[in-house]
């Protein structure tokens, strides 16, 4: 049995062994397809990721890098002083003169003399702010120092016109307001007189204004004493006296006329004031080349400034002119009445006896 079974073994470990020699490579190739271990790939991740962050924060310190630095030059700060010791009313040659001649005297010349310029522009770029704040007061009286030549003569006139309208109210209303109520006195005392004698005598005694209307009348009748014909001499009185009415309401409307050419013409010479104005701020628009608001505004409201002055003259003179008109046409009224009076009065002699008619006259003239 031993015999048999050793040469039954042999063939046995040989395929054996050639089976296991197959396996191998199959072994070897499993291996590698099995996945990494956890902490490597974590490094790698890691790896992975750094870079990226570092490329993400690389364009930042870029924009910083290009964010503009100012010019910054030890002999900006002298230039500058010199430049202002030259007052705002310095021309352009001046300051260029005063810019050379700095230049000379610290030897700069070049890419160095650029440089001075460019830090010299930043600072005065630094102080408009504060300018601009003086220079544009929007205040009325800032905005007339501001204003144009045209524009202030413009403003001048019709603050003058303004005030000539509040002269003319004053006096003219103070005037209307004695004469009216002087006449209103005056009436009762016409209409209780029996005779154009009585009425003259307390007139006189009064200084009052229907004197005036009975003097007239009288003059009349000492003139026409031959006539027999009482309706022309009544015809005559009653002429002068219409002539007399119409001159008292010419002589109190003196002054008046004023307001009415204040009235119509103040806005238009404020309009022009306004036009001349806007013309001027758009013509610095051009000249500057900007259309800030800021630089724009000032100017149009220099410009505004002078309709609104020729409203606040236009408006009051309209309205003191309108209320005049009514004052002196009841004016008129009560002087229309005054003489109605001393016509009855005349009327009333006329027909009285020839005899105590004639004496009138005749007493007045001695």
């Amino acid at each position: 049995m031993n015999s048999t079974a050793q040469p039954t073994l042999a063939p046995r470990l040989s395929l054996t062994a050639l089976l296991l020699g197959l396996l191998l490579p199959f072994g070897a190739v499993a291996e590698e397809a099995t996945p990494a271990p956890q902490q490597p790939a974590t490094s790698a991740t890691t790896a992975a990721t750094a870079p990226a962050s570092t490329t993400a924060a690389t364009p930042t310190g870029a924009e910083q890098a290009l964010a503009p630095t100012p010019v910054v030059h030890p002999q900006a700060e002298a230039l500058k002083a010199r430049l202002d010791a030259l007052g705002e009313q310095a021309s352009d040659e001046q300051i260029e003169a005063a810019r050379q001649e700095f230049l000379q005297q610290n030897g700069i010349a070049g890419a160095d003399a650029e440089q001075l310029f460019a830090a010299l522009q930043a600072l005065q770029g630094d102080d408009e702010p504060a300018a601009d704040e003086v220079l544009h007061d929007l205040s009325p009286w800032g905005m007339y120092q501001n204003a144009d030549r045209v524009v202030k003569s413009v403003m001048i006139g019709l603050v003058l016109a303004s005030i000539l309208t509040w002269t003319v109210w004053i006096a003219k209303g103070l005037e209307l307001l004695v004469a009216r109520r002087r006449l209103q006195r005056e009436l009762p005392e016409l209409k209780g007189a029996r005779t154009l004698n009585q009425a003259a005598e307390q007139a006189r005694a009064k200084h009052s204004f229907s004197s005036q209307l009975i003097e007239d009348a009288r003059d009349e009748l000492r003139l026409s004493a031959g006539c027999k014909e009482k309706e022309g001499v009544k015809e005559r009185v009653s002429f002068r006296q219409e002539r007399l009415v119409a001159a008292s309401g010419r002589a109190m409307s003196q002054g008046t006329g004023v307001l009415a050419t204040i009235g119509s013409t103040a806005p238009f010479v404020g309009l022009f004031g306004t036009v001349w104005g806007i013309m001027n701020s758009f013509i610095g628009i051009a000249e500057s080349q900007t259309t800030n608001l800021a630089v724009v505004a000032p100017g149009i409201a220099e410009a505004l400034l002078a309709t609104a002055l020729g409203l606040v003259a236009a408006i009051p003179a309209v309205v003191v002119y309108n209320v005049f008109a009514r004052s002196i046409a009841g004016y008129k009224a009560q002087v229309a009445d005054a003489s109605a009076q001393v016509l009855l009065l005349v009327s009333r002699d006329l027909d009285q006896p020839a005899g105590e008619r004639a004496q009138a006259p005749i007493a007045k003239a001695v």
